[in-house]
């Protein structure tokens, strides 16, 4: 189920940016986020923090690509056991809605692999990932965003929340 759902995620939104492509790569607005993320999983519960980071590309004022990494700072005692974030990556198709010159709402979709730690135990789970936020630019360079994203994986399921710092080059 989670293989169908994630070649119907990809395969829309290579539709949706195939048109971008192929447009001159001086059109691609290139930008990168730096943040931190907070996860909250199914994992005893544990709750854990990462540092993040993105590398994206709006290709057209309402479509982009994204790829992102995050690498764990914030760990997790349950019963015992320390719970910890190892690293997590993904990639994402994402829609803007300019709601104004500097107000973005954004959703994405997306396909991610994480790695967790507990106690000597270490495990990788793939998942389809989704979410909204949002991106207020304060000049045409620097932004800042929030943004709610699910990992819905095979074996346990997250709600990152994460706050970032962007530039846009």
């Amino acid at each position: 189920m989670k293989n169908t759902l994630f070649a119907a995620a990809a395969a829309a939104a290579l539709f949706v940016s195939a048109p971008a492509f192929a447009q001159d790569a001086s059109n691609i607005d290139w930008y990168g986020n730096l943040g931190y993320s907070f996860y909250d999983t199914d994992i005893g519960d544990a709750q854990l923090g990462a540092v993040q980071g993105r590398i994206g590309a709006r290709f057209h004022p309402n479509f982009g690509i994204e790829g992102e990494a995050a690498f764990g700072v914030q760990d997790d005692d349950v019963a015992g056991v320390n719970v910890e974030l190892d690293h997590s990556v993904a990639i994402y198709g994402v829609g803007f809605l300019p709601v104004s010159d500097n107000f973005d709402l954004l959703a994405r979709v997306g396909y991610g692999s994480t790695k967790v730690s507990a106690g000597s135990f270490s495990d990788s789970d793939d998942s389809l990932n989704y979410g909204v936020g949002a991106q207020w630019s304060w000049d045409q360079s620097n932004a800042i965003r929030g943004d709610y994203t699910r990992f819905d994986g095979d074996s346990a399921e997250a709600d990152v929340w994460s706050v970032s710092y962007v530039r846009k080059f």
